[in-house]
């Protein structure tokens, strides 16, 4: 199986020995994205919101280097530093995927790198 590194500026580089995303058997595998500005490599201010929002900036930025969009997502792993933040972190989650919603599985969890409130990770259909 042949498999492709994915990696653009315009998401944050990796803080460890893993890439942004792989490409193989048909599908895209986006590593947990948390919310770094990648222009100025550091975590965005404002909330759980502004976090949720980062995120998913980032992981539409890592697909659309391919060529893909969110609509290709078939599945999420969402993890949160407090469970309490779910609603709020849904909210900005469905402006995202608004239709067909991806499947989903959302933990909480005791941290996350650089002590962010969300991370999200996800696979796509190429």
């Amino acid at each position: 199986m042949m498999k492709t590194i994915i990696h653009t500026e315009k998401a944050p580089a990796a803080i460890g020995p893993y890439s942004q995303a792989v490409k193989a058997g048909g599908f895209i595998f986006v590593s947990g994205q948390i919310p770094v500005n990648p222009a100025t490599g550091e975590v965005v201010a404002g909330g759980v919101e502004a976090q949720t929002k980062q995120v998913l900036e980032n992981l539409t930025a890592i697909l659309n280097s391919q060529g893909l969009g969110l609509d290709r997502v078939v599945k999420t792993s969402v993890f949160i530093k407090d469970m309490n933040d779910f609603q709020k972190i849904n909210a900005v989650y469905a402006e995202y995927f608004n239709s067909e919603a991806p499947a989903r599985a959302c933990v909480e969890v005791a941290r996350l790198p650089k002590d962010v409130l969300v991370e999200i990770e996800a696979i796509a259909v190429v």
